[in-house]
């Protein structure tokens, strides 16, 4: 019964074979065009004003009743 539990073990490549493989890999991969990539950065910029000024906001809001609160 412990056999079924052992993995079995890898078999180990040299560093050209290793390389070889990830450049395979890679080739496979779908890579973004320019169009996309400048989109989704303008995207994450936008998104992320946005939640700056919404927490901003937020923050000077709950400031505020703080400080009504206590009455400072």
């Amino acid at each position: 019964m412990a056999d079924k539990d052992q993995k079995p073990k890898k078999k180990r490549v040299g560093p050209l074979t290793f390389f070889s493989q990830v450049r395979a890999e890679g080739n496979k991969v779908t890579w973004t065009t320019r169009q996309e990539t400048i989109q989704a950065t303008i995207f994450v910029v936008i998104m992320s004003i946005l939640i700056a000024i919404f927490l901003f906001a937020a923050d000077t809001v709950i400031m505020w009743f703080v400080n009504l609160i206590r009455g400072a």
